[in-house]
């Protein structure tokens, strides 16, 4: 087997090819925690090495020559692919854990009633929450899945549909006895639960569950708005309200009779909780059962 050629040390074309992307030694030496005499040196040793100029030294700073430009280029790719095995070997050897990202309300209804069934069916995987509202990125997120509410598409990314969005007006039993709530007629003159939205459309407000039934709001009754949907649950059940029940979130406090619905209609819509995860992530061992057992326990509704 031939040799590998003898290379000069990898950090100095990393110095270079900061230098060349940054247009000077002075950024690229705050990017790499150098200071410039380091970055200079760094370049000199290189040249010499070499035996060729890299940059041509001008009264406003330095301009890298051809030889520069096509080092630098090649790399710059080396890098980025050293940066993916780097991120495929930490997943290879990560097969005993798993990340897995979703909002507040899944995490605290669904999910977390389930973990001990989870847990067995996971065996001996370490398994890590992260809750969120923003939306996904998948240029950015660095969980193994995530559980994302939404209609989707979402770029650079594979989603599959776990359970559409059905909602369904809910609030305690003793406020539905007090304020003698008997149909669509009384939604105007009822306190309302409402869930902030980080942008329009996300999620079902009052206002598109309204025109989805034909009827209008006027605001007339002051409600409530909270920027987390555990407290809409929370205020529905202290009966401070109506709130707009997200089916399986729900669907615990509804069998406990914390909740009952409200005898006004359920609306559905085109969105809905998805798995999601990025194309660029190599998918960790533990998704594919931890898929399977989402997939299971949300059409069973156990």
């Amino acid at each position: 087997m031939a040799s590998r050629p003898r290379l000069p040390p990898l950090q100095q074309f990393a110095v270079l090819e900061a230098a060349v992307r940054h247009r000077g030694f002075t950024a690229a030496a705050r990017e790499l925690g150098l200071t410039q005499s380091a970055v200079s040196r760094q370049i000199a040793a290189l040249e010499e090495k070499l035996g060729v100029p890299l940059f041509d030294r001008v009264w406003r700073g330095v301009t890298p020559t051809e030889a520069c430009l096509h080092l630098a280029s090649a790399t710059g790719e080396a890098l980025a692919a050293l940066a993916r095995a780097v991120e495929t070997a930490r997943t290879i050897g990560g097969a005993h854990t798993l990340t897995v990202a979703t909002d507040f309300g899944f995490a605290a209804f669904w999910l977390l009633p389930r973990l001990s069934e989870m847990r067995r069916v996971m065996g001996d995987v370490d398994v890590r929450i992260v809750t969120r509202q923003e939306d996904f990125d998948p240029d950015s997120d660095a969980e193994d899945v995530s559980i994302v509410f939404g209609g989707g598409p979402w770029p650079r990314a594979r989603a599959s549909l776990l359970v559409g969005e059905h909602v369904t007006p809910v609030a305690s039993p003793g406020f539905l006895a007090e304020t003698a709530v008997a149909g669509v007629a009384d939604l105007d003159r009822l306190p309302l639960l409402h869930l902030d939205a980080p942008g329009p459309g996300r999620w079902l407000g009052w206002s598109d569950y309204a025109d989805s039934i034909g009827t209008r709001l006027t605001g007339r009754t002051p409600g409530l708005a909270f920027n987390n949907y555990i407290l809409v649950v929370q205020a529905a059940i202290a009966g401070q309200g109506l709130a707009l029940g997200w089916r399986p979130l729900v669907d615990d406090a509804l069998e406990r009779g914390l909740l009952v619905p409200a005898p006004l209609p359920a609306v559905t819509s085109a969105r809905g909780y998805h798995i999601v995860r990025p194309n660029r992530r190599v998918e960790a061992a533990a998704v594919a059962p931890f898929r399977r057992w989402l997939r299971q326990t949300l059409a069973g509704r156990a």
